[in-house]
């Protein structure tokens, strides 16, 4: 053989090569873009070329709380005494279960903070997990842990719900361990409406489901109707809620809610400011912080601003909280007091189960 002929056959082999390598990539690319376009929590990449997104949950997975209990005024009853009086009545009269999402490596390091914080103001606080850990404590359910199986353990967390707690509450909140709830706004928010009617509230997304769905990292709420629905009208039938593991827990509930019948609702306030959030307040209260191309801005159901105008005065919940701010929004929201500054108590808002808009 020739040595320009071998050297030819060499030269078509390594084109030959190139060529399949480039279909290779593009064609797993358009897999991937296929794969990840309809997730409602994708990664971001920023213009600056930093691949870093301060909205996911990957962020938080270094960051730890206190190692020590944090006490404010050596937890002493006689400091802000009778300053919740309101709110303690508000308490019997609507009912708040709340059951936060976690996993066995969050129970020191996430869980044990919001029991900390914001968890000891819900009527009952329950902790979904795999694993047992008497310190939460944490209900074990029969779910195999990660995010592939958080709509199966959403599930299974709610039927629990029902069958153990379904007339002990009004409200059934779902929230993450990097959630900070404020208990009082929400039930504020909650008390014009019937738990028997079928509704539930959130942070509203469009797309997927007509009638759009809640965030789940945002938290939601289900009246005990919607409850009812969800676990003897829902579960069972296939053709209500989707019976594998699968898909985005959020996305599915919406969907498995609106085929039995219940309500999204509207959970702006009476200047239209949002009260759910899934991101931390800085997020949402500076200005242009979150790039308008950002998924979050095609995903809102209402128009929604950023600055001081994002957020209602009763903001309910925010997400992606670290532990550490869990402590900081504790302070700010139940400690600090301004000089002076006299908040006066706000007639209970009343009527159908949609606040008029002014």
């Amino acid at each position: 053989m020739l040595p320009s002929t071998k050297s030819a056959r060499v030269n078509r082999r390594l084109v030959l090569t190139l060529a399949a390598g480039v279909v290779c990539g593009f064609l797993s690319a358009c897999l991937f873009i296929t794969a990840t376009r309809d997730m409602p929590h994708m990664l971001y990449w920023f213009p600056t070329g930093s691949y870093r997104d301060p909205h996911h949950y990957s962020q938080l997975e270094r960051e730890v709380g206190p190692d020590v209990e944090v006490s404010f005024h050596g937890n002493d009853e006689d400091f802000h005494k009778g300053e919740d009086r309101v709110a303690q009545e508000m308490a019997k009269k609507v009912r708040v279960l709340c059951w936060v999402m976690t996993g066995p490596k969050n129970h020191q390091t996430k869980a044990r903070h919001v029991k900390a914080t914001w968890g000891k103001r819900c009527n009952i606080l329950l902790f979904m997990s795999s694993v047992e850990d008497p310190s939460l404590p944490t209900v074990v359910l029969p779910v195999k842990e990660g995010r592939d199986n958080l709509w199966a353990k959403t599930k299974e967390a709610f039927k629990y719900t029902y069958e153990n707690y379904k007339d002990k509450a009004d409200w059934f909140l779902k929230a993450d361990d990097d959630t900070y709830v404020i208990v009082e706004n929400l039930r504020y928010m909650l008390s014009p409406h019937s738990p028997s009617s079928p509704l539930y509230f959130g942070c509203r997304f469009k797309p997927f489901v007509k009638q759009g769905y809640m965030s789940g990292g945002a938290g939601y709420v289900l009246s005990r109707e919607s409850l009812r629905k969800f676990v003897e009208e829902g579960l069972p039938n296939s053709t209500h809620c989707r019976q594998d593991a699968g898909g985005a827990e959020d996305v599915e509930m919406g969907k498995c809610l609106e085929r039995v019948g219940v309500r999204a609702m509207d959970t702006r306030d009476l200047h239209g400011r949002g009260r759910f959030f899934p991101f931390v307040p800085e997020h949402h209260l500076i200005p242009n912080h979150v790039d308008k191309d950002f998924w979050y801005w095609k995903y809102i159901y209402y128009e929604a601003k950023d600055g001081l105008d994002c957020c209602s005065d009763s903001a309910v919940s925010f997400h992606y909280v670290s532990p550490n701010m869990m402590y900081v929004l504790e302070y700010l929201i139940y400690h600090l007091r301004p000089y002076g500054i006299n908040h006066a108590i706000e007639e209970l808002p009343t009527g159908s189960d949609r606040p008029a808009r002014r």
